[in-house]
């Protein structure tokens, strides 16, 4: 597995690749609000039963609130009890999909990225399972569990769609993955590594 290093990332100037037009400026003067809250997602990846690499995705439940009914990585808000935002991320991702944290090697992080609708400043993880994985979705907070292989998503194309921002119609850069769309912050995520991993494998 690559080990990532922070400073080699592509960062906020290439995640505009991925933003929603209206986010573009505040990626590049960014000012993120000292009350903002804390987040944590993780990015993970295992074998399937054939051996072929994949990704986790969740598509949350509807809800009220700015995230649902979204494509996102499975992860949430930061709890007093967690020591850091590693730990928060491997948390979340049992309490939602069933992965024991025990069973999960954390790599390393990508770019933090502030949120504005919700106010939420989320740390990405990167993460891998040596072995296939059985999950147990959380009813309450995942409506699917989206697996797609890691040798699809290195040939993703951006592609345009039309979703609701700020309660209105935009055209926006994303990706469509098993007939979903992706979109947003989890979107500029997943861009993020993909650039990395070429860059890495080209280098």
């Amino acid at each position: 597995m690559l080990k990532i290093n922070d400073f080699n990332l592509p960062g906020h100037d290439s995640l505009s690749n991925m933003a929603p037009p209206s986010r573009i400026n505040l990626l590049k003067n960014i000012k993120i609000p000292s009350d903002c809250k804390k987040a944590a997602v993780l990015m993970l990846f295992y074998p399937d039963n054939n051996n072929n690499t994949r990704m986790v995705l969740i598509l949350r439940n509807k809800y009220e609130g700015v995230h649902s009914n979204q494509i996102s990585f499975p992860g949430g808000k930061m709890d007093k009890e967690d020591k850091n935002l590693e730990l928060t991320a491997l948390r979340e991702t049992h309490e939602e999909i069933g992965i024991k944290s025990s069973s999960i090697n954390i790599v390393n992080k990508l770019s933090s990225l502030y949120i504005p609708p919700s106010n939420f400043k989320v740390q990405p993880y990167v993460g891998y399972c040596d072995n296939s994985l059985t999950f147990k979705a959380d009813k309450k907070e995942v409506a699917l569990i989206i697996t797609p292989l890691f040798k699809d998503l290195l040939n993703l194309k951006i592609i345009k769609s039309q979703v609701s921002v700020n309660n209105h119609i935009q055209e926006v850069p994303s990706y469509l993955i098993d007939n979903q769309v992706l979109w947003g912050a989890t979107a500029m995520m997943v861009y993020e590594f993909i650039e990395f991993y070429i860059d890495m494998t080209n280098s």
